[in-house]
């Protein structure tokens, strides 16, 4: 059977939690504990063969804290989030103001080697490469970046460091030289 993929679909935004647009099979992008917000892509919708992308509506932003993954009815809760809970001390805003944010953070950060679409996890359900408290040695592996289709290891090169915040969400899109991750 051939899957369509669609563009990209909103979930629909209820209080602190992403509800469902459409009855069909959800598969998360994210986990438990990541950061979400508005245009972050948070999994697929598989309805009767048709694939579409999952997206953050504006005005969502919190750590997830549960997630669906399964059968889903028209306005099943797919992400919940808490948007009170904070990712760390360098915690950047989402969007445009989080790549601003970043581009401005100061002391010791990861940076980006090249532009795409950046992955935190090797796969939805499995564990990040990296979290907070992490610590990074040289060759540890830091995340995917997604170039033309194509997926990218990045490893960490630089003296031992510990992970102090994570500053671009799971599915955002990032420039050559943003900042990643904020070291201490």
């Amino acid at each position: 059977m051939t899957r369509l993929h669609a563009r990209s679909t909103d979930a629909v935004l209820h209080g602190d939690e992403l509800t469902s647009p459409a009855p069909g099979r959800f598969r998360p992008a994210i986990g438990q504990g990541d950061l979400v917000h508005g245009g972050a892509v948070v999994g697929e919708l598989d309805v009767l063969g048709r694939v579409s992308r999952v997206v953050a509506p504006d005005g969502a932003r919190g750590v997830v804290t549960a997630i669906a993954d399964g059968p889903v009815d028209f306005g099943t809760a797919l992400v919940r989030f808490d948007p009170n809970a904070a990712m760390g001390a360098g915690e950047a805003a989402h969007g445009a103001a989080q790549t601003a944010a970043a581009a401005q953070t100061t002391g010791r950060v990861f940076r980006a080697p090249t532009s795409g679409r950046l992955y935190t996890r090797p796969g939805p359900g499995k564990d990040a490469f990296v979290a907070i408290g992490s610590e990074l040695r040289a060759g540890s592996t830091v995340c995917l970046l997604e170039v033309m289709k194509t997926f990218h290891r990045v490893t960490y090169s630089g003296e031992p460091a510990r992970v102090a915040a994570l500053l671009v969400a799971d599915g955002a899109d990032v420039n050559a030289g943003d900042p990643l991750l904020s070291l201490e």
